[in-house]
């Protein structure tokens, strides 16, 4: 399937492509970025090589499959405020996309309260002293806030005070990240749950509906078999569009001649070298760095060894229990249990369970890739996934039928106190290579969504095929919170002017302006 042909570049476009026709591109990762990436490349006439180390495309964004049942690694919403985006979705998953209402709560100290928080909801679960003492915390935070907000708990605590960041922030936010709130840069914070506040939360509900402030999307789409159909549709596309997706070939080592990539080595069922004019990573940072060959100066590595990762573990559960709770997902502030998150699959999508009789949930634990949760065998986490999900009050004893253990590595990009320092002399190395564009998560190591991901990949195009000249590291930096604003339009495509101008490409600062 080919892309939309009003999608496609102009012939001026083609003729001024400063690769050539004849150039080859070698794309590394199949997640959401570099498939986009490989897919915007077709629309030029380039056909992509795309290396991919897993059995599955789709990255954090894939869609497992035990004995039927699917499971989505973490949860991932469709929804973007680009125009762009949304067509590309639209073009290539077409009919099989479901609209689908939020309901995610949290479990606070045996109770459920909604989330994004609704202040009556959540202070009338409280009681009336709780409720009275967060909002004198409030009131203090407002007064005396703290003046340097380096860290999350500061970000947060300004926001919503002290209290209520003790009460609904603090133990969720340990649980994903492993590490004190304290110790959290504040900039995550700012990228995650901007514009928001206790004010705002409650100003909100005196808003007429036309004015009320959007703090959280409330409806999403979804693709019926999970995320993994979009990103096997992408796949298909690649595919039949001339390019190549190849997976279990992890990258092992990054040739260069000084500051041009010359080729790749891949292992796999034959380890090969793959020369290339030009490349698009979306592979982990430190990763690559690690595999340049010659290597970057020790300060570069230094910098790479020292950046960090958080690593999800996803226990599914098969129930006997057909509707074990309405949420799509709960969050988990109780610190007597483990589990950080709990997915409702069928509540996603009614064609994740084969069997309408059972139900199939998915039990993430946040830790790091080697410790011992990570190590314990798999019968062990699937009996302790079970009991945590009886203790909780969400299923009966004896409700679990069988399960199955994902362990994904490199899920989280670490924003902690150090992190900033150590990333900026790993991009001033990295920029410096003439002919390699860094995209999506762990590419940029940056907390992005599907959309932000996907935004990189086309502005990478842009880059190495239009001469163009967009900072890829200031996507999803300096624009609303991902979720303050409205869903973008879905009843026109744009053409092909729009598509090279829309939504941020008008105000996507250039390197050279980010960098001086």
């Amino acid at each position: 399937m080919l892309p939309d042909p009003r999608l496609q570049p102009t012939a001026d476009d083609r003729a001024s492509d400063p690769l050539g026709e004849d150039s080859s591109v070698v794309v590394i990762g199949a997640g959401p970025a570099g498939l986009t990436a490989a897919y915007e490349l077709l629309k030029y006439g380039h056909c992509p090589l795309v290396l991919e180390q897993s059995h599955i495309v789709g990255g954090l964004a894939r869609t497992e499959d035990y004995k039927g049942f699917l499971y989505d690694m973490g949860g991932h919403r469709f929804f973007t405020k680009s125009p762009i985006v949304d067509s590309m979705w639209r073009e290539v998953l077409q009919k099989d996309f479901l609209r689908r209402q939020r309901l995610s709560r949290i479990f606070y100290k045996g109770k459920f309260f909604h989330y994004p928080l609704k202040p009556l909801d959540a202070l009338s679960r409280l009681g009336i002293w709780e409720s009275g003492m967060v909002a004198l915390s409030y009131l203090y935070s407002q007064i005396f806030p703290n003046r340097e907000e380096r860290t999350f708990e500061d970000w947060v605590s300004n926001r919503f005070g002290k209290r209520l960041f003790n009460t609904f922030f603090r133990t969720y936010t340990e649980k994903v990240w492993g590490i004190p709130c304290s110790e959290l840069s504040s900039e995550w914070a700012a990228q995650r749950i901007k514009d928001l506040s206790l004010k705002s939360a409650v100003w909100s509900m005196f808003r007429s509906p036309g004015t009320r402030i959007k703090t959280l999307i409330e409806a999403f789409d979804y693709p019926r078999r999970g995320p993994g159909m979009m990103w096997a549709a992408f796949q298909s596309a690649v595919d039949e569009g001339g390019g190549e997706v190849r997976l279990n070939c992890p990258v092992k080592r990054i040739y260069r001649d000084g500051m041009r990539i010359t080729a790749v080595e891949v292992d796999g069922p034959q380890a090969e070298r793959i020369e290339a004019d030009a490349f698009i990573a979306s592979m982990p940072l430190t990763e690559l760095i690690k595999r340049l060959d010659p290597p970057p100066p020790p300060a570069v590595l230094q910098a790479a060894g020292e950046l960090s990762y958080r690593d999800l573990l996803v226990v599914g559960l098969i129930l006997n229990n057909p509707d074990p709770f309405p949420d799509n997902w709960i969050y988990v502030h109780d610190p007597t249990v483990r589990v950080g998150r709990i997915q409702n699959y069928k509540n996603w999508s009614e064609s994740m369970v084969p069997d309408p009789s059972k139900g199939n949930v998915g039990m993430e634990y946040f830790c790091n890739e080697g410790d011992d949760f990570w190590s314990t065998p798999d019968a062990e986490l699937i009996a302790t996934a079970g009991r945590e999900l009886a203790l909780l009050g969400l299923i009966n004893d004896g409700d679990v039928l069988d399960g199955v253990v994902f362990r994904v590595p490199k899920s989280y990009p670490v924003y902690d106190s150090g992190y900033r320092d150590r990333l900026d002399t790993i991009r001033d190395f990295v920029d410096s290579l003439e002919n390699l564009q860094m995209i999506g998560r762990n590419g940029l190591h940056r907390y992005n969504n599907q959309d932000h991901s996907m935004l990189t990949g086309i502005y990478a195009v842009q880059n190495l095929i239009r001469g163009e000249n967009h900072d890829l590291w200031q996507i999803n930096a300096d624009e609303e919170y991902h979720e303050t604003c409205k869903e973008a339009p879905r009843s026109r495509v744009p053409t092909s002017r729009e598509v090279q101008t829309a939504d941020c490409a008008d105000k996507m600062p250039s390197r050279a302006a980010v960098r001086s």
